[in-house]
């Protein structure tokens, strides 16, 4: 008891409060984060917090607590942590294990409150009794407490915790003697003792290498499993090479290497409990002399400034270049390895700076003039997301993720989780974890940007239905699936006295358990499932299943909690729930294997009739399964009739080559026809996403060559949680807008979400995945390839057949002096003017202002170098952003505009205070500045001249200055994150909380007071349309061309948006939602 009540001070609770320091005359202040985890850790330190919020934090704090910015405590994150109240918090990265970087953290102090008349009329209730533990037997869960606030006023917020946690232990595992019943003699196929043979895994795929004829190369086959491989079998376009010839084991060696050598390579390989193939890998062998890379650039467009029109091309488009990022062949390394040292690409390695004519300026552009070989752009690759309910959206709050049986991360109170993808995985499987018991164990295989980069998922979790009790001494009967008015997909069968203990004893007494079925014929539950429903054959090659309905199954002891085993128990397929007959033979029984995410097969199914009632007789499909250690089991059939469908993706409805979009996840739901019914899909079969690339994405799915109609499946795109449009199927299909063939688009039968109802989201079509036929020219060139032709799908060019999704973008436009792809940070060039000066970490900037105006006014930032000598005077880029009215004041409008942030530039030796100008594009006089921010450059010098009272400017502040001086910065690895976070906050007006709606009068850094536009006078999105000479194709609307404010990336779940286009698209959502076959879908 002493011992726990030493511990009770020392805990950080869940929700970051520490219990009782509500208590008494004293309050937390509000989550600090005024630093970064880049170079030595992360730094937040008391005495710079006092420095820039001096109103906000007293002088001596008597307490600190930190978290991550994803809301987990940090006594939870497992790293290394020093937190002191006289001294602030600090990480440093050289003390956290195996390299591991600090996370980003927050924290705040406790401090003597202020006014204790001002929550007078503000109380807390008694907290409630301690809740039960969470934990299982000699495991260690969480307690929690609430308590509720009574208040007089809608504004006036008791100060505090309204739920506190503690840790806490779970009760001593019992093992019950045994009496005269003999323990059950379980057989398993084992290498080592109580270890069962596991079938080869293999982590990380071949790596694809180019060398120049007379090197050596090296291909390594990295196997995972128990009992080790006893056998390798290497190939060279699918021909076997003979192991005397090359002597090969795990590793090939390849030396003196000749054009012969070059093509693809894949290996295979066996242990007693299977096989395994690898992915095939590329060898590349340069002549001598040859250029490893193609000197002449591709072509890439880029959008200019609104005022950039381009009379030569009558367009808004300049052509900059690029080099494809692909492996080349660098110096021949002295010793063999598996993996290269230092991996080689082509990239630019000379720029020529040209100057654009524009309407009473000129603009710098850099210009791709050669590509060559160098050292492949380092980057980090980071999954990002959500774990909520499949039903409702509710967070899995501080749930575990595990990563090849290793808890690696945690969710955040929203749910929120960011993994950085370890160098090693090709294939990312994580399972979720809840440790409130609310959810089942989830596992997920999520695809990621292999380039660098962040990829955005919403994990969907199966809520665990509630346990019974079940009577052990007599038979016990579960159903699997509760349609209204349709029979169950299956039932369990548990004979009498079939449950045993871990160590093998009988067991005798009362059994909780808990049936969770994820239902095929419910399409809203399609994203709740789980894995990416591959099993890996005799051969060992990667197949697909179509399933008939996954569970999964949790039997304790009613009065230890102790997991218990069960054998010999049947299960009951009703064969009326198998519509497609060729499927009833093929049906088997899998379980997953949570660290590799395939199935593996568990038996197989016999027929048995059995009547039922009077009048009706059915037949079943029974099998006998054990259930043990694995406790997720799916009803599967595996499927050979495969095809791929091509998607890309673009930043608005123009479709040009240079506007795709990568990093975009793109999810198919199979689903299956209803007989007679061919629109109404009697169930789904499984559900894929893939991440597009720069040549758009190519998704699996099950086809038909002879019913056109036996699969269709629904196409959805999100990009950091945003829904991308798919294009309009009615009143009038237009193929060349969707991209199709019109004879083979007939015969897929596009529809999209919102072809009978104008009310329904546009963000999904469906489709007949009609397998193309032979010889048949309109069906030979895309969307739909055999699955055999993936190369030629992910290698089709842009004029072959695909499906479109396109961002519905608002008025923002970003234009930078060396292009850069934030999309794929290996675009980035080494450059002065670079726009971000590191690809492994980004620093987001924005500024706030108010415009007092009745219409909304375009805000320009214009930067340009300061005080480096190579870049002073120099333009960075610019950033346009359209202002978005107040909701609360009629001629109110603000802005949140983004400028280069102060800083090292690439070479890292010397600092550049960025030359900022805020223009507003109208009539437009300069009212105030923020009272701290001009304090602030007044004391930082060089101070910029502000004489002109039409715009501002300023040397860009170092510090992260916040909101108080209207300046809002994030750090992180991927540009879109640290964009959308600093954006969220701008729009609050907080920096700690990020809102949905503009909050005008709030953080604010400039004041502008306009005047209202002169009639017949054109804004800069109207003067775009007027250009002369410019064609329809070309036409570059502003309205058009950024995304809107309502659409913007929904890293967090929130997404901002003004007024009108909430009001516009509201109806649309809500008769989404209200759907029956898409509820839940998004």
């Amino acid at each position: 008891m002493k011992e726990m009540d030493s511990n009770w001070t020392t805990i950080l609770l869940l929700f970051g409060m520490i219990c009782g320091l509500s208590q008494g005359h004293w309050e937390w202040t509000s989550w600090f984060n005024i630093d970064h985890p880049g170079g030595n850790g992360d730094y937040e330190q008391l005495d710079a917090i006092q420095r820039y919020y001096k109103e906000r934090i007293c002088p001596r704090p008597s307490a600190i607590e930190a978290r991550t910015v994803h809301g987990v405590p940090a006594t939870l994150t497992g790293e290394a942590v020093h937190l002191s109240p006289h001294l602030g918090f600090w990480c440093l990265n050289k003390e956290q294990i195996s390299g591991k970087r600090c996370s980003n953290y927050a924290v705040r102090f406790r401090c003597p409150k202020r006014s204790i008349a001002a929550v007078a009329q503000s109380s807390w209730s008694q907290w409630s009794d301690w809740g039960p533990c969470t934990a299982s037997c000699g495991e260690t869960g969480v307690q929690t407490r609430r308590r509720t606030c009574s208040t007089q006023s809608n504004e006036q917020q008791c100060p505090g915790p309204v739920e506190e946690g503690k840790l806490c232990k779970g009760p001593a595992c019992i093992t019950t003697p045994a009496t005269t019943t003999r323990p059950l003699d379980i057989p398993t196929t084992s290498s080592r003792e109580g270890q069962p043979a596991e079938k080869p895994f293999i982590r990380k795929q071949l790596m694809s290498k180019v060398r120049r004829e007379g090197q050596s190369v090296t291909f390594c086959c990295k196997v995972e499993c128990n009992p080790p491989p006893d056998k390798h079998f290497w190939y060279h376009n699918g021909s076997l090479l003979p192991v005397e010839t090359h002597r090969y084991d795990s590793t090939l060696v390849l030396k003196q290497l000749q054009p012969q050598h070059a093509g693809k390579y894949m290996c295979r390989a066996s242990n007693t409990a299977g096989s395994i193939k690898s992915q095939p890998a590329t060898l590349t062998v340069i002549a001598p002399g040859a250029p490893s890379c193609n000197p002449k650039p591709e072509s890439h467009l880029i959008q200019l400034p609104y005022d950039c029109y381009q009379n030569l091309t009558q367009s808004f488009y300049y052509n900059v270049g690029k080099c494809p990022v692909v492996t080349c062949a660098g110096e021949q390394e002295p010793e063999l390895r598996c993996k290269d040292t230092t991996a080689h690409c082509c990239g630019a390695v000379k720029l020529e700076e040209r100057m654009i004519s524009c309407t009473k300026y000129t603009l710098p552009i850099k210009v791709v003039s050669s590509c060559g070989c160098q050292k492949c752009i380092e980057t980090r690759t980071i999954v990002r997301g959500r774990a909520i309910a499949a039903d409702n959206g509710e967070a899995m709050r501080f749930g575990q993720i595990f990563m090849g049986g290793k808890k690696i991360s945690m969710t955040g109170y929203r749910g929120t989780f960011s993994i950085q993808v370890p160098t090693h995985v090709d294939r990312l499987v994580l399972t979720f974890v809840d440790r409130y018991q609310k959810f089942v164990n989830t596992t997920k295989v999520l695809p990621f940007n292999k380039k660098g980069g962040s990829v955005f998922h919403e994990v969907k979790l199966l809520r665990k239905r509630p346990a019974v009790t079940l009577d052990c001494s007599v038979s016990n009967s579960i159903s699997l699936g509760e349609i209204e008015s349709q029979n169950p997909v299956a039932q369990l069968e548990i004979p009498p006295n079939s449950f045993y203990r871990q160590n093998g004893e009988i067991y005798r007494g009362l059994v909780k358990a808990s049936v969770t079925f994820l239902d095929p014929r419910d399409i809203s539950l399609a994203s709740a499932a789980q894995s990416d429903l591959n099993f890996i054959n005799e051969e060992g090659d990667v197949l697909p299943l179509r399933t008939y309905g996954m569970f999964s199954l949790d039997f304790m002891d009613e009065a230890t909690m102790e997991s218990l085993n069960a054998g010999q128990v049947k299960i009951f397929l009703d064969s009326a729930q198998v519509k497609m007959p060729q499927h009833l033979e093929k049906m088997k029984l899998w379980s997953l294997n949570p660290e590799t995410g395939f199935w593996e097969e568990e038996g197989d199914f016999t027929f048995i009739r059995s009547r039922r009632g009077k009048r009706e007789e059915r037949t079943f499909l029974v099998g006998n399964m054990e259930i043990r250690e694995r406790r997720l089991f799916n009803l599967d059939v595996p499927e050979s009739r495969r095809c791929y469908v091509k998607v890309r993706t673009f930043r608005s409805d123009r479709f040009m080559s240079s506007d795709q979009i990568e990093g975009v996840v793109v999810s198919l739901v199979n689903v299956e026809p209803m007989q007679g019914f061919s629109s109404n899909p009697r169930a789904w079969g499984r559900f894929d996403s893939v991440i597009t690339g720069s040549n758009g994405a190519c998704v699996p799915a099950f086809c038909d060559d002879q019913q056109p109609d036996a699969y269709s499946a629904y196409v959805m795109a999100t990009l950091g949680g945003e829904e991308l449009e798919a294009v309009a199927s009615s009143p009038r299909m237009n193929s060349n807008t969707i991209g199709v063939q019109q004879s083979y688009l007939n015969k897929l039968q596009y529809r999209r979400s919102d072809h009978e109802d104008t009310k329904v989201k546009k963000t999904a079509f469906k489709i007949n995945v009609a397998k193309p036929t032979p010889n048949v020219p309109d069906e030979m060139n895309g969307p739909i390839y055999p699955y055999e032709n993936l190369k030629e799908c992910e290698e089709a060019s842009f004029s072959a057949g695909y499906f479109r999704f396109y961002r519905v973008e608002g008025d923002r436009y970003d234009y930078n002096t060396v292009a850069f792809n934030e999309d794929d940070p290996m675009s980035w060039t080494e450059d002065y003017l670079a726009w971000w000066p590191r690809p492994l970490e980004f620093r987001a900037c924005y500024i706030k202002v108010k415009l007092n105006g009745p219409q909304e006014i375009t805000v320009r930032s214009r930067n340009m170098g300061g005080t480096h000598p190579q870049t002073v005077g120099k333009i960075y880029g610019i950033r346009d952003v359209r202002s978005t009215r107040a909701l609360d004041q009629l001629g109110v409008s603000a802005v949140c505009l983004e400028f280069k942030c102060s800083g090292m530039l690439y070479d890292q030796e010397r600092i550049d205070r960025t030359l900022v100008k805020i223009i507003p594009q109208n009539d437009c006089h300069r009212e105030s500045v923020n009272n701290m921010l001009q304090d602030y450059l007044v004391n930082h010098l060089p101070l910029a001249v502000n004489n002109d009272t039409s715009e501002f400017t300023m040397l860009a502040p170092l510090d992260p200055l916040g909101h108080n001086y209207g300046i809002y910065t994030v750090t992180d690895q991927d540009p879109r994150t640290a964009k959308e976070i600093a954006l969220g906050r701008c729009f609050d007006g907080s920096s700690d909380n990020v809102s949905r709606v503009m909050k005008s009068n709030v953080g604010v850094a400039l004041t502008f007071n306009c005047n209202e536009r002169q009639a017949g006078q054109q804004n800069v999105f109207q003067s775009l349309q007027n250009s002369p000479g410019q064609s329809l194709t070309n036409s570059m609307w502003m309205g058009q061309r950024k995304r809107g404010r309502g659409q913007r990336d929904n890293l967090y779940g929130l997404r901002p948006f003004n007024r009108l286009r909430k009001q516009r698209r509201a109806p649309r959502r809500e008769q989404w939602q209200n759907s029956p076959q898409f509820s839940n879908m998004d």
